[in-house]
This record gives C-alpha cells, sequence and structure tokens, in this order.
C-alpha cells in the first residue's frame, strides 16, 4: 500500500489546534483501520484520533506537549514491510537577538518595570510546554518567560493552561511604575496593587491513615472553571414546586410506542428542555452573557446538558439550537449526547456555545440542588427528583387531598444582570409549562 498521512481531524468550528498528549501506538507497531493512534486534547475536550487506513505506523511528526494545527499530517502510516523512521527531535528554538531602539522618553512620561516585550518560546526555562494561546496572552499582558515559568500549571506534566494563567493575573502582585523625573528631581516609585486579595493556600494536615490521590485532568479543569465561575457571579437560587402528573402518566403511556416507533427511550430531560426553552423565549434575557458592562444578549439557544461521566467527573454537551427541535429531537439529540459523553466520543464542538444548562439532580435521588452557573452563561437550573406527594386538589366537588407527582426546581442566576423578579418569573414560566403540559398530545 502507499503511505498514508494521519491528520488532525477537524474538531469543530471553534478549534483549530490541538495538543498531543500520548501516543497510544510506537512506530512499528500494526494498526487497524479506526484504531486509536493518538490522544490529544484541546482547552475543551480530550479525546483519539483514530487511524484511517490499516498498516504500520512508519514515523511520528509530532512529540508529545506538540500544538498540531487542524489539518496538519500527525503520522506516517505504511504497508507492513515498509522501512520505520524514529520520532522527531525535539526541535530546537533558537531565538535571535534582536537589537533594542534608541527611545527617547519625554520627561514625566511613565514607564512601567516588569511588562516584558520578549517573543515567548513555545518552551518555558524549566522545559514545560507552552501552548500558542497562553504564549498569546502571556505577551500581551507583559509576562516574560521567567515569570511564566513561576506559574503553578494545572496542565499534562504541569504545563500552564489558559485558566491558570487567567487565574494567576488578578493576583500577579504589584507593578512598579517610575516617572521619569525632570531636572533635579528624584524619582517617584508608585505601587500599583491588585485589586483582588491575594488568597494564600491552606494547609490541610494529613491524619494517619489518609491517602494522597492526584486530580486527574478533567477534575482539575471542572475545580477551576467552579472557583472561577463562584468568584465571577454572585449567585442567587429561586425554588418552585411543580405538580408533574400529567408528564409522568403522559410518559407512562406512550414510552413504548414511542420506543417501537423512533428507537429511541423517551426520558424525562427533552420534556424538561422543551419547557425550559418556551420559558426562555418568553424571557429572554435569562439567555444573556456578560462581557465586562456590556450585555451579550443571545439569538440562538443553545441547551447544555450536564452529564455524569463513568468516572465520576462531570462535562456539558450542549444542544445546539434547540428551539427548532421538536420532542422526538430533542429526545434524540439528549440520548445521542449522553451515550457520546459516557463513552468519551464528544468533539469539542460539542461542549460550546451553551447558552443556557440544565442539571437532572434527581436522577440522584435528590430533591433539589443549588447549581453553579456554566460560566460564561448568567443561569442554571437544576430538576429534583419525582416523588409522589399527598397534595390538596380542586375539584367539582371542592377541595380533595390527591396522591400527585411533585418535584423541585431550583434555579440559580447571576445577581449582576438577573434581579430576583426575572429569575422567580423565569422558573414559575418553567414550572407552568409543565404543569399544563397536554396529556393527550401526541409526540
Amino acid at each position: 500500500m502507499a503511505q498514508v498521512e494521519l491528520v488532525m481531524p477537524k474538531m469543530g468550528e471553534s478549534v483549530a489546534e490541538a495538543t498531543i498528549t500520548s501516543w497510544l501506538k510506537e512506530v512499528g507497531d500494526i494498526i487497524e483501520a479506526d484504531e486509536a493512534v493518538v490522544e490529544i486534547a484541546t482547552d475543551k475536550v480530550d479525546s483519539e484520533v483514530p487511524s484511517t487506513a490499516q498498516g504500520k505506523l512508519i514515523k511520528k511528526l509530532f512529540n508529545v506537549g506538540d500544538v498540531v494545527q487542524v489539518g496538519q499530517a500527525i503520522a506516517i502510516i505504511g504497508a507492513e514491510g515498509d522501512v520505520t523512521e524514529s520520532t522527531p527531535k525535539q526541535t530546537e528554538t533558537i531565538v535571535a537577538a534582536t537589537p533594542v531602539a534608541e527611545t527617547t522618553v519625554n520627561i514625566a512620561t511613565p514607564v512601567v518595570v516588569g511588562n516584558s516585550d520578549e517573543k515567548i518560546s513555545k518552551t518555558s526555562p524549566s522545559g514545560k510546554f507552552l501552548s500558542p494561546l497562553v504564549r498569546s496572552i502571556a505577551e500581551k499582558e507583559g509576562i516574560s518567560s521567567a515569570e511564566l515559568d513561576t506559574i503553578n500549571g494545572t496542565g499534562n506534566d504541569g504545563r500552564v493552561t489558559k485558566s491558570d494563567i487567567i487565574n494567576y493575573l488578578p493576583n500577579r502582585g504589584s507593578q512598579t511604575t517610575i516617572t521619569k523625573p525632570s531636572v533635579k528631581e528624584t524619582p517617584t516609585i508608585v505601587e500599583e496593587k491588585s485589586i483582588t486579595a491575594h488568597i494564600k493556600k491552606q494547609v490541610v494536615p494529613l491524619m494517619p491513615g489518609d491517602e494522597i490521590m492526584e486530580m486527574d485532568r478533567m477534575r482539575k479543569i471542572i475545580a477551576e472553571h467552579m472557583v472561577m465561575s463562584k468568584h465571577t457571579s454572585p449567585h442567587v437560587t429561586s425554588y418552585v414546586e411543580a405538580d408533574v402528573t400529567n408528564i409522568v402518566n403522559w410518559r407512562n403511556k406512550v414510552k413504548d410506542s414511542f420506543k417501537n416507533r423512533e428507537n429511541e427511550a423517551i426520558t424525562f430531560t427533552p420534556i424538561f428542555i422543551e419547557a425550559i426553552v418556551k420559558a426562555i423565549k418568553d424571557f429572554p434575557m435569562v439567555n444573556i452573557s456578560v462581557d465586562g458592562d456590556k450585555i451579550i444578549k443571545r439569538k440562538n439557544i443553545n441547551m447544555g446538558m450536564a452529564t455524569a461521566l463513568p468516572s465520576g467527573n462531570l462535562i456539558v454537551p450542549v444542544i445546539k439550537n434547540a428551539d427548532q427541535l421538536n420532542l422526538v429531537g430533542l429526545t434524540k439529540a439528549v440520548n445521542d449526547l449522553a451515550n457520546r459523553a459516557r463513552n468519551n466520543k464528544l468533539n469539542p464542538d460539542d461542549i460550546s456555545g451553551g447558552t443556557y444548562t440544565v442539571t437532572n439532580v434527581g436522577s440522584f435521588g435528590n430533591v433539589m440542588g443549588t447549581p453553579i452557573i456554566n460560566q460564561p452563561q448568567v443561569a442554571i437550573m437544576a430538576v429534583g427528583a419525582i416523588r409522589k406527594m399527598p397534595a390538596v386538589i380542586e375539584t367539582p366537588d371542592g377541595d380533595a387531598i390527591a396522591i400527585r407527582h411533585k418535584m423541585f426546581l431550583s434555579h440559580a442566576y447571576d445577581h449582576r444582570v438577573v434581579d430576583g423578579a426575572l429569575g422567580g418569573m423565569f422558573v414559575r414560566r418553567v414550572a407552568d409549562y409543565l404543569e399544563n403540559f397536554d396529556v393527550n398530545r401526541e409526540f
């Protein structure tokens, strides 16, 4: 067979590159078609690259830690008799010395000490890999290679991630500004301290029998994202109890015929999403994001659905343009994303672009929860367990006590832009749509 290039696949509109985190095959190994060859990571998700052909791994074109653009060849696959080539050597980065231009500084012109104009290499002085995004942020913020090397990286092999450098910036410490003195003046030094106070790391004492476990990469990302969200948004949570007896009865009636016709199991999740989407159309100001002192009102309604993974971690795949899908379409989208999430088959585009999120805490038997907003969104809803409860209902003959199916809805929202009136009316409207569900509707 002719030699075939294994290229970095397209992983969604918003992803242009990925970092190689590990090679699953070595040079000389026999590879089956569709067999995973290399693991890659983006800022959004980890995934595997399968072989597009059967044969032998002839050559690796990149090393672990290298950043590869979409469409670039990452390996060569050939016939079993082809001669193998060694793994590429680490590329040495040589930075030519740039002559410093002579600059005339006017009197009283502020000069910031500590800002750096150096071009950041892809490898730090200690040998850690630096992604293009991290290097770009560092150059923009005037962070030198040496300073970048002091940041405690949470990425693979201690590499500095986007979240690491963004979290570092507010606590960077003081910057010293020197004002150019005029004749016979003494230089004046002004210190500008960070607005955000530096939070010292808590010392956790160890006790006999304790076991220390390292967080995996996904857990570190989740931890960073949750802390960032609570730091960014003042969270407020409103609660409503909803009577979903009509929904329970309707689902019990149609689930078998739905399965036979659509070859899909219908759960409560797409029904909840349908009600939330309708409420977003009524209250579009919960479908927004905040950028400084600007509000971005989203045109699309892209529903994130928090999904628990077998590892215990959490991921939020997104149903794009959920308002354009009927209940059958929502059901298929929910099942597809949930199955691919549990089997590590999501691509980066599947978890990007969300404008509102729902999390089903009821699937674990929880009655209600206080969910954390999935930034840069401004609201999230937790749906609790459906329970049989005695309730007072109105009948033609007067009030009566009956057994009803009830659940709590917990709506957490960003109080910078969503006040209690809007947050409370929104969750009440979702409950209204659920309670008024038509038991005679077709699916």
